[in-house]
């Protein structure tokens, strides 16, 4: 039985994740968290991290980890291919759509309307893991840790005014934080 909520939930993620990985992050999160509670909000923000850290799409690396998780080794087999299933389908029949009708106005039109929805959703992903990693911690101030707030405005400064590379950010902001747990 599990297996078969597996592969229906990440059926349905790989369907409705217009817009890629990132867009694939709150309905993952709905699904492992919400409806299913297959893992923790706090082992979700866990699993975006090393999703992301990891090479690979997004939404395999996470639907993989909570495969595995939950069902084993073929929990993360068959979460996986539900997933990359209904990719594979829309992807053939897009290239077919597009390649016949490339030149039409109504497609260009159709394209810029999903814009807008793929930002809120990576907007919401994102809001939600800051609201889950600043409000956790030692050193609290009005329920939001004092430490992540500081190390989120480095790397928010960094990446925007110096233009530094995003990995670089990230292993800094990760020395720096265990600096601080070392130090507490």
């Amino acid at each position: 039985m599990i297996y078969l909520e597996l592969l229906f939930s990440f059926i349905q993620i790989g369907l409705f994740s217009i817009g890629g990985g990132y867009a694939a992050i709150p309905l993952i999160q709905a699904q492992a968290v919400e409806i299913h509670s297959w893992l923790t909000i706090s082992e979700f923000t866990d699993l975006v991290t090393i999703a992301e850290m990891t090479p690979g799409p997004i939404a395999i690396n996470s639907a993989t980890f909570v495969g595995i998780r939950v069902g084993g080794m073929l929990g993360a087999i068959i979460a996986t291919m539900g997933v990359i299933l209904p990719s594979i389908f829309i992807v053939t029949l897009l290239a077919y759509i597009y390649k016949k009708y490339r030149s039409a106005k109504a497609l260009d039109s159709i394209l810029s309307c999903l814009r807008p929805a793929v930002v809120a959703l990576i907007a919401s992903a994102g809001i939600s893991m800051l609201i889950t990693a600043i409000s956790t911690g030692e050193m609290m101030m009005y329920g939001i840790s004092i430490v992540s707030l500081i190390i989120f405005i480095f790397a928010m400064f960094v990446l925007r005014k110096l233009k530094l590379n995003p990995i670089m950010v990230m292993l800094m902001c990760g020395v720096i934080n265990l600096g601080v747990w070392l130090i507490s």
